[in-house]
């Protein structure tokens, strides 16, 4: 069963990428506001949560993250990370940079080991203020799922006006200051089968990989519930063998 996060700040938990995460939900807590609607989030559908589409304030953000890391602290856990996830696409927030710059502020103060992490699906990398506040974090993770568009408006289904081409020539603009993470998955949706792990589909997705070249890549199969009941996990062996296939050029890569 698919789920929201309730609140503004959640966890921690035991990130399979990045240790003891603490989440930050910047999205609306009772409902999903996303510009991609993918076949296989842990959040569930768009329209599933047509809920109060409002983000949560700033200077809420601030209040509550502060209070949180110190009491961690206080606790002798503070975390790894703090990591921005939650009900949706981060990077929608229209304080998505003040937010960020606050975050880091409250980072050096109480947790300057941990590092601050944003997980993207790169839509709003467009955006001047977006591109400057990720190039500002640690970890800043951007989503490229295929190749190929057809399969993008298949498995993730974008919001808007959404191109592979226009997204990798923003990816390469950030000159390796960055982490693509790529979910891969096979099954069904809709009567079409699904599957990005396909020889054509790997060697086309490894090309732009090459072509962006990142500081690091991220593999992983589903883990959670899925609003698309008809999808199937690809097993860790696989998932090395692609990996495998990144670190040849030359581009650390890991499994989760």
């Amino acid at each position: 069963m698919t789920s929201l996060y309730d609140n503004i700040i959640f966890g921690p938990i035991r990130s399979r990428r990045l240790g003891l995460s603490l989440g930050v939900n910047l999205l609306p807590i009772d409902s999903k506001l996303c510009s991609f609607d993918c076949i296989y989030c842990e959040c569930g559908w768009n329209d599933e949560h047509p809920g109060k589409r409002r983000f949560n304030a700033r200077e809420d953000v601030s209040a509550m993250l502060a209070t949180t890391l110190q009491k961690m602290v206080a606790d002798g856990t503070p975390p790894d990370v703090i990591t921005f996830a939650g009900n949706g696409e981060p990077t929608l927030h229209p304080d998505f940079e003040q937010i960020i710059d606050e975050t880091i502020a409250l980072r050096d103060k109480y947790c300057p080991e941990a590092k601050v992490s944003v997980l993207s699906n790169a839509t709003q990398i467009h955006r001047d203020d977006v591109r400057r506040a990720l190039l500002r974090v640690d970890n800043n993770i951007l989503k490229l799922d295929s190749a190929f568009d057809a399969t993008v408006e298949l498995i993730n289904k974008p919001q808007g006006n959404y191109t592979v081409a226009r997204t990798v020539e923003l990816l390469k603009a950030f000159e390796g200051r960055l982490i693509v993470q790529t979910m891969f998955l096979r099954g069904e949706y809709l009567s079409q089968r699904v599957d990005n792990t396909t020889d054509e589909e790997v060697e086309a997705w490894l090309k732009l990989v090459a072509e962006i070249k990142p500081k690091q890549v991220m593999v992983y199969s589903l883990d959670r519930d899925t609003p698309c009941q008809t999808l199937e996990k690809v097993e860790k062996d696989e998932l090395r063998k692609i990996a495998e296939r990144v670190e040849a050029l030359g581009i650390p890569c890991s499994v989760a």
